[in-house]
C-alpha cells in the first residue's frame, strides 16, 4: 500500500479559498462580486459552465436546492454562530422567521425583508456557504442579462404572463438558450417559474456576505450546547452507560426498529395508490403478488415521509403518532439539540421491541438485549468539520464508547450512483493527513442486504472541503492515487478519533496508522450519490429517489446487525469481534 500522503496541485482550488477568507476577515459586508472571477476560473466540477454565456442551470439549482426560497427577495446575507452573536451586531434574530432550504440543514433566519441570517457550525459552513452564493449569483444575473430587453422579460415584469401559461417553457428555453429538460430543472429550482423568472427579470443580483468574527471557541461553545441538549436523555445520573456512536440519518435505524411503518403499512400504500406518489404503486403492487417483505419493506419506509407530509391537516398528528410509537420502542428523538440543526436519536437497547423489529435485523438471541444497558446514539450527519467538533464533545461526554460507524453520501470515481463503497484509507483536507484504519465491515456484510448496487471494500477515500472546492485536474491526482471515494465527514471523523487514543491533537500532513489503535470498532460505509465525471450524471441533476433506498437500507440494516450481534455476544460472555 502507498504510504505516501497525495499531493494536489491545484492552485486554482487554492486561489479561491484563500481568496474568500481573506475577503471575509473584514468587519463589514463583503459583495460576493469579489469572489466570482477566482470562483469561475477555479473550474469547478459542480460549474462547469461559470465561465459561458449560457446560464448552467445544474449549478443554478444546486446552489438554490441549498438556499431558502425567500432567496429572490435577499440582498443582504449574515454568517454567525449564535444568537447572542447576531444581536451583539445589532441584528435581533430571535423574532425572525425561520427558513429552510431542500438540500442543506443549516439554520437560516429570515427578517422578511432583504437580510437572511445564517448559522455556521464550523469552517466547513463558509466552504459551502460562499462557493453556493457566489454560484447562485453567476448565473443569477447571467439569466437577468438574457431576460433583459427580450419580449418575455418584458412580460413577466409586466405581470402579463399568466398563471399556467402553456407557451411559458418554450419561450424560457428560447430566450434562455435552454433545452426542454434544462427548462424543467430550472423550474424545480425556482418553485414557481413564473414568479422566479419575474424575479431576474426584474434586476441583477448583486448580493453581500457578512461574515461575524468566527471562532474555534464559538465553535466549541455551540458542540457543548448540543451536547447539552442531548446530556439529559443520555442520563447524567448513575453510571454512564456504553455508547455505540452512529453518524447517519434520522429515518433508517428509526424505522428499522420503531415499528410504526410496519404497523400502518397498509395506510401507507393506500395513500400511495391513491397519489400514485413517483409512480410507485405498480411496484407496490409487483411486491405484494411476489411476496416480497423486503421489497414492501422498503417501500413503505421511503414512502413515509410522503405520507405524513401529504396530508398537512393530519401532518402534525401523524408526527406525534411516530414519536409516540418510537418511544414505546426506546427511541427518543432530539430535535436541533441546543438550537443546533443536528438532530439526535438515542436507542436503549433493552427497551427494544424483539417483535416489531424490521426481520432483517431481529439477530438470533435478541431477547438478552433485556438486560443491556447500552445505548445507540444516532446524530444527523452534520457538514463537514462540524463533524470532529460533534464527536470531540459526544466522546467527553459519555462512559464507554463501543463502536463509531459512519454512513453517509459520497461521489464515487468508479462506481455507479447506488453502490456502497467500504473504504480503509482516507485522504483529509483539513488535516492534510492520511489515515489508514480497519474498516469493521467488508463486502459480505453489506452484499446480501444490496440488491441493484454493487459493494466496493478496500476503497480509500477522499475528505474534500466543499461540494464546489474541486476540479477535474485535482482529482486526477487522487483517482492516479487510487482514491476513488469523494465525501466530506470521514477526515474529520478520523482527527477526532485520532483525539480519543493519543494524548495530544491530531497530527498534520502525516501518515496515521490507526488500525491497531482502537479500543473500540470503527466502520465506515458510503452509498454513491453521484458520478461527477461519468457524463456529468451527477447530484447536480440526479436525485436518488426511492432508487437510493436501496443502499441507504442496506447500510444501516448491516450497521444495525453489526452492533446488534456485538451487544448479545457481550452479555453471552463470547468475544464480540467473533460474530
Amino acid at each position: 500500500m502507498d504510504r505516501q500522503p497525495p499531493r494536489s496541485t491545484s492552485n486554482a482550488i487554492d486561489l479561491y479559498i484563500r481568496t474568500y477568507y481573506s475577503l471575509l476577515r473584514s468587519s463589514g459586508e463583503v459583495r460576493v462580486r469579489s469572489f466570482e472571477e477566482a470562483h469561475a476560473f477555479s473550474d469547478s466540477s459542480l460549474h462547469t459552465g461559470a465561465r459561458d454565456e449560457r446560464p448552467d442551470v445544474a449549478a443554478f439549482g444546486y446552489s438554490a436546492a441549498r438556499l431558502p426560497g425567500c432567496m429572490t427577495q435577499v440582498r443582504r446575507l449574515v454568517a454567525g454562530q449564535s444568537l447572542d452573536q447576531f444581536e451583539r451586531a445589532g441584528l435581533s434574530v430571535r423574532g425572525w422567521r425561520t427558513v429552510g432550504t431542500r438540500g442543506r440543514r443549516r439554520p437560516h433566519r429570515w427578517d422578511g425583508g432583504e437580510v437572511l441570517a445564517v448559522f455556521v457550525t464550523s469552517a466547513s459552513d463558509i466552504d459551502d456557504l460562499v462557493p453556493i452564493v457566489t454560484a447562485y449569483q453567476i448565473e443569477w444575473n447571467k439569466m437577468h442579462l438574457r431576460l433583459q430587453g427580450s419580449e418575455l422579460g418584458r412580460r413577466l415584469v409586466d405581470d402579463e404572463v399568466a398563471e399556467g401559461d402553456p407557451e411559458l417553457d418554450e419561450a424560457v428555453g428560447q430566450t434562455l438558450g435552454l433545452s426542454p429538460h434544462d427548462v424543467d430543472s430550472l423550474r424545480k429550482a425556482l418553485g414557481d417559474l413564473r414568479e422566479g423568472l419575474a424575479a431576474i427579470a426584474r434586476g441583477p443580483r448583486d448580493l453581500r456576505l457578512r461574515l461575524l468574527a468566527g471562532t474555534l471557541l464559538e465553535y466549541r461553545r455551540a458542540t457543548q450546547r448540543w451536547w447539552h441538549g442531548i446530556e439529559g436523555a443520555y442520563g447524567s445520573e448513575g453510571p454512564p452507560r456504553p455508547v455505540y456512536f452512529v453518524s447517519s440519518n434520522t429515518h433508517a435505524l428509526c424505522n428499522l426498529v420503531g415499528g410504526y411503518v410496519r404497523q400502518h403499512r397498509d395506510e401507507i400504500f393506500d395513500f400511495a395508490r391513491a397519489t400514485d406518489f413517483e409512480g410507485l404503486s405498480e411496484r407496490i403492487e409487483q411486491a405484494q403478488r411476489d411476496g416480497d417483505e423486503d421489497e414492501l419493506s422498503n417501500l413503505s419506509y421511503y414512502l413515509l415521509r410522503q405520507y405524513i407530509t401529504g396530508d398537512p391537516e393530519r401532518a402534525a398528528e401523524r408526527v406525534a403518532q411516530v414519536q409516540a410509537s418510537d418511544a414505546e420502542c426506546g427511541i427518543a428523538t432530539l430535535s436541533s439539540p441546543g438550537h443546533l440543526d443536528v438532530n439526535a436519536q438515542l436507542f436503549s437497547l433493552r427497551d427494544l421491541r424483539p417483535e416489531l423489529l424490521d426481520p432483517r435485523v431481529r439477530v438470533e438471541e435478541i431477547e438478552r438485549l433485556r438486560d443491556s444497558d447500552a445505548v445507540i446514539i444516532n446524530i444527523d450527519y452534520p457538514l463537514g468539520m462540524a463533524a470532529y467538533h460533534h464527536l470531540t464533545q459526544l466522546a467527553q461526554g459519555v462512559g464507554e464508547i463501543r463502536g463509531i460507524y459512519v454512513v453517509g453520501k459520497a461521489a464515487t470515481l468508479n462506481g455507479r450512483v447506488g453502490d456502497v463503497m467500504l473504504s480503509t484509507v482516507a485522504y483529509d483536507e483539513h488535516s492534510q493527513n492520511t489515515y489508514l484504519f480497519r474498516n469493521c465491515f467488508v463486502a459480505a456484510d453489506v452484499a446480501s442486504q444490496v440488491r441493484f448496487g454493487t459493494v466496493l471494500d478496500n476503497q480509500k477515500a477522499l475528505t474534500v472541503r466543499g461540494s464546489f472546492l474541486q476540479n477535474r485536474e485535482y482529482m486526477n491526482v487522487f483517482y492516479r492515487e487510487g482514491y476513488t471515494v469523494v465525501e466530506m465527514e470521514a477526515g474529520p471523523y478520523l482527527s477526532a478519533i485520532y483525539e480519543m487514543v493519543y494524548p495530544k491533537r491530531h497530527p498534520t500532513d502525516e501518515v496515521v496508522h490507526l488500525s491497531n489503535l482502537l479500543p473500540f470498532e470503527f466502520g465506515l460505509l458510503h452509498y454513491a450519490s453521484d458520478t461527477p465525471y461519468s457524463r456529468r450524471q451527477s447530484l447536480l441533476s440526479k436525485s436518488l429517489s426511492y432508487f437510493g433506498v436501496d443502499a441507504t437500507y442496506g447500510c444501516a440494516i448491516a450497521t444495525l446487525q453489526r452492533i446488534l450481534r456485538g451487544e448479545v455476544a457481550r452479555l453471552r460472555g463470547t468475544d464480540p469481534t467473533q460474530r
